[in-house]
């Protein structure tokens, strides 16, 4: 008599082995682009999902945020400096189908190019213009890389120069320059001192010239405050005293 169960029992384990297979769970971050005989059919995912043993081939695909460094790059400056920079790159997934599809490893890919691209901006610039306008720098590299990384399916959040690498003879040269700018302002502001504290003794001299007992009483308020700083007794002299004391003036005939 043909034993049904003892082929029926393998068979049954076999197929509940392929559905265990063919079940995937997916985080929330992820898609599975999904390869059947060879064409890629839409993403699936978040949560589970049945990939088809043999017949299909999933590529999980990260959806969150990358940072990735950027090392050191020897720029020459527009101004003929020599420098290093690095920076880093902040990038997501937007579309998993074409970062799987368009380009062999986006992750190696978007370093290679981010490096280029780094190189070529900041050599366009000045040294000036990358230190004091890091910000601009900044969305340029960005909006360059961008634009490349589109087609990737890839879209670039932001990018951001960490640190610039100055040679020792530039950061000697820009010390004297800051140097000299600053003795250049002290040197101004001493001059616009100058030229305040003779304007106002010069308005204070009209004004005496147009009202002499003005003289008398800043005579006063002297001899009160050599009084006051001094142990020494002050004896003040009339002004009027004085002027008869000097010699008249002979007219002009």
């Amino acid at each position: 008599m043909f034993d049904f169960a003892s082929i029926f029992a393998p068979v049954a384990a076999l197929g509940v082995l392929l559905v265990v297979a063919s079940l995937k769970v997916l985080n929330e971050y992820e898609r599975a682009v999904i390869f059947r005989l060879g064409r890629i059919i839409r993403p699936k995912g978040p949560g589970l999902i049945i990939v088809i043993p043999v017949i299909d081939r999933m590529v999980r695909v990260g959806m969150r945020v990358l940072t990735m460094d950027v090392p050191n790059q020897d720029v020459i400056t527009r101004d003929n400096v020599s420098i290093q920079v690095n920076a880093v790159v902040y990038f997501r997934v937007v579309d998993p189908v074409k970062a799987i599809n368009e380009v062999e490893d986006y992750l190696y890919a978007t370093s290679q190019l981010a490096q280029t691209t780094l190189r070529s901006v900041c050599g366009g610039v000045e040294l000036d213009d990358l230190l004091a306008h890091r910000d601009k720098v900044n969305q340029d590299i960005k909006a360059l890389l961008d634009t490349q990384t589109e087609e990737w399916g890839i879209a670039v959040q932001s990018v951001e120069l960490k640190h610039i690498d100055l040679p020792q003879e530039m950061q000697r040269a820009m010390a004297k320059q800051a140097e000299a700018e600053r003795e250049r302002r002290a040197k101004v502001i001493s001059a616009e001192g100058e030229f305040q504290a003779a304007d106002k003794l010069a308005q204070a001299a009209a004004i005496i010239a147009e009202h002499p007992e003005a003289l008398q009483l800043r005579y006063l308020q002297t001899i009160r405050e050599m009084a006051a700083e001094s142990s020494s007794t002050v004896l003040p002299i009339p002004l009027d005293l004085l002027r008869g004391l000097l010699p008249k003036e002979s007219g002009k005939g």
